[in-house]
């Protein structure tokens, strides 16, 4: 029994590059201005028990990971900004729900919300150095089977 973290960041990551509409896609939240044009970031934000599957000889675990689309406020024509966005979180959503065991590396990821919140995007501002960024915030939530024993 193990959570191998960095199989489960790779897979979001690799759905991600495989679209082709990012100009980079990182593994980790970034602390400076990521450039022009669309970034998309995945990071682990919470990890714990999954109440509903879990059993008597293991823990299963509930995680979820922030994937973040960035793209400069600025962007010209402005108008198209938000909609360049919303795209590429469509391309993200369409891609981790046809593949929503990430090659089997989790149990699902729990799309519609059966313990806790669901996947969604919510859309944001957000200043790195001087640069002002629309930014959509992906909640990626996740179980993932028989990750912790449990004692007698």
């Amino acid at each position: 029994m193990a959570l191998d973290l960095t199989t489960i960041r790779d897979y979001l990551v690799s759905h991600a590059q495989t679209l082709g509409v990012f100009g980079q896609v990182l593994g980790h939240e970034p602390v400076s201005a990521p450039g022009s044009g669309l970034t998309y970031a995945v990071w682990m934000s919470e990890l714990g028990p999954s109440q509903q599957g879990s059993g008597l000889a293991a823990t299963s675990a509930r995680l979820v990971f922030t994937g973040r689309v960035y793209m400069p406020a600025d962007t010209e024509p402005m108008d198209d900004v938000d909609m360049q966005l919303t795209g590429a979180v469509d391309q993200l959503i369409a891609a981790y729900t046809a593949d929503f065991t990430l090659g089997g590396t989790v149990r699902n990821l729990d799309l519609l919300g059966a313990e806790g919140a669901a996947l969604r995007a919510v859309y944001r501002y957000l200043q790195l150095d001087s640069t002002v960024y629309r930014t959509a915030n992906l909640d990626l939530p996740m179980i993932v089977n028989d990750v912790w024993a449990q004692g007698a």
